[in-house]
């Protein structure tokens, strides 16, 4: 760790750096407390790398980027090229890992180089890969907190009490007519207009540039996420059963994987947590079971982010609550509660609009493809995002209780294939 002193005299940019960086590192490190050495190499999913190889990961692609890259340094441990980079080996062969205090090592010695260049890199032009850098870990962090939830779930199977009770004929439905408008007490109105949609911000990623103006027509959106108690409704009533409320390909996903609830569950007092563990085909057939739809990534993100003013044009807030950091008055993030907390419980956290919950919690799942913005440009490399413009991901919003502060704000974009059923995914529903 650098001194004070190293760094006197040097620019509050520099200083900024390296703070959120030494944070950002420890917050890393903190995950790994009290977790043995078999969970650190096993692979938990096949989905999924070990929880291991994700910290060897970070630091072959800061020391990548930033000392191969930008400073030209010759690369520390060329040997784990292979093993800990993104299209180095197989998931499935990424289980032969150094020891945890031996990719810690790693960590610091690319780090210690990292404060050398830090003195003299040109961050009046490359600032935006610095960001980059944080937010990549910030992102695996949250990928390390899922895998070791799946090792707990794995050891301690999810304890599930919602059951199926009779849904009367008379009320199935089968017509392909737009029902009529839901009671919406907990929904709030937003009418239409135009809103700019993206971030130009120094920190925003390549697939949220460049910031662009579209129409959006009036609308109603949930107050607060679905809960468990809504969703417990709809597992009850035979959703799983009833083909009328799933979408053809939803329909036959279910038909490929024969579930009956989400992937996790509180079964004692999570009446009013938001679901999660779904997938986004579970997500659409509930909004189609309570007569509504997911919303649009432009839609939520205008009902996150936008500020009405009755005599002034509006502005668009970096945060729901305007542009003050993220910090535990704010949301459930970042691993405060290892859990979700209940949707009313972070009052100061609601948009200009009174919704709850946008940001931390759940991730929450739209109905829009991944795509690219208008003079997209993609950045660092083109496989970051480019490669899953492929209308075969899904948006989601708002980040989840696992989810670092540098990538939480209104405009960052998450992606996933539909059948994935993600651990930290609910979602809200929409009308109109």
């Amino acid at each position: 760790m650098p001194s004070k002193e190293l760094f006197s005299g040097t620019e509050p940019l520099q200083l900024a750096i390296k703070d959120t960086l030494t944070q950002s590192r420890a917050r890393t490190l903190q995950l790994f407390e009290g977790v043995s050495e078999e969970t650190f190499r096993l692979q938990a999913n096949s989905d999924f790398s070990p929880v291991g190889w994700h910290l060897g990961h970070i630091g072959f692609t800061e020391g990548l980027w930033l000392l191969e890259h930008e400073a030209g340094y010759a690369p520390l441990f060329p040997e784990y090229r292979r093993l800990f980079a993104a299209d180095g080996l197989p998931k499935a062969e990424r289980q032969n890992l150094p020891s945890f205090a031996e990719i810690c090592a790693y960590l610091e010695q690319i780090r210690n180089q990292v404060w050398d260049y830090l003195l003299e890199a040109p961050l009046d032009t490359r600032a935006w890969l610095w960001h980059w850098l944080v937010q990549h870990e910030s992102q695996h962090c949250e990928t390390i907190t899922w895998v070791l939830q799946l090792h707990r779930r794995q050891s301690q199977p999810v304890s599930f009490v919602a059951k199926e009770k009779p849904w009367p004929a008379a009320l199935v439905s089968t017509s392909k007519e737009k029902p009529t408008l839901p009671d919406h007490q907990d929904m709030v109105p937003i009418e239409g207009g135009q809103f700019l949609l993206g971030n130009d911000g120094l920190e925003a990623l390549d697939n949220e540039r460049k910031a662009h103006w579209v129409q959006v027509d009036s609308f109603w959106i949930d107050r607060f996420p679905v809960t468990q108690g809504q969703y417990q409704q709809f597992i009850e009533a035979g959703g799983y059963r009833q083909s009328q409320f799933w979408s053809d390909e939803g329909w036959q996903w279910l038909q490929e994987n024969p579930v009956n609830h989400p992937t996790h569950w509180l079964a004692e007092g999570g009446a009013d947590h938001p679901v999660c563990g779904v997938s986004w085909y579970e997500a659409d057939a509930y909004a189609r079971f309570v007569g509504k739809r997911l919303p649009t990534e432009a839609e939520w993100e205008k009902a996150a982010c936008w500020q009405p003013r009755p005599q002034d044009p509006p502005t668009k807030r970096i945060y729901p609550w305007g542009n003050q950091t993220p910090d535990n008055h704010h949301c459930n993030h970042g691993g405060l509660h290892w859990g979700t907390t209940p949707v009313h419980q972070y009052a100061n956290g609601q948009s200009a609009f009174g919704c709850f919950d946008l940001l931390g919690n759940v991730w929450e799942w739209t109905n829009t493809w991944f795509h690219p913005f208008p003079d997209f440009d993609p950045y660092p490399y083109k496989g970051y995002s480019m490669v899953y413009f492929d209308h075969q991901h899904r948006i989601l919003k708002g980040g989840s209780w696992a989810t670092q502060a540098p990538v939480l704000r209104g405009a960052f974009r998450n992606w996933y294939e539909p059948r994935i059923r993600i651990h930290f995914a609910g979602f809200r529903c929409a009308y109109g």
